[in-house]
């Protein structure tokens, strides 16, 4: 939290929205809510049009799509802004299904980065 809350002051009301968001699954009978992953950025793009996406699922919410949602969500938020040049993202090389989910939303790997697979969307 303390990051969180530094990077905000730091970035003022032009940061907003460019770090976490939570993922939460609505019952439609009971109501019910319950958190499923986060998404977010490492910040607004950087003054050369560059933001990193990040993401997670918690496990029992896992192979039923969330991720796929969340990356396609982060893609529509970040792609309104004119300031937003490229996305890309990293994940660990066995992490077979968040190079999928990357995948299916239109990255391709580009590299390797610290020893994670670096991505970019292609739009």
């Amino acid at each position: 939290m303390t990051f969180f809350l530094s990077c905000y002051e730091m970035g003022g009301e032009d940061s907003q929205g460019w770090y976490g968001w939570y993922a939460i699954n609505i019952d439609p009978l009971s109501g019910e809510r319950s958190l499923v992953g986060s998404g977010g950025y490492f910040g607004p793009p950087d003054r050369n049009g560059m933001v990193e996406i990040g993401y997670s699922v918690l496990p029992e919410w896992q192979h039923r799509g969330y991720a796929t949602e969340i990356v396609n969500a982060l893609i529509s938020h970040a792609s309104s802004f004119s300031t937003t040049k490229s996305i890309i993202a990293h994940t660990a090389p066995e992490n077979e299904a968040s190079k999928k989910v990357l995948i299916s939303n239109g990255f391709r790997e580009v590299g390797v980065n610290d020893g994670n697979l670096r991505f970019e969307y292609i739009s």
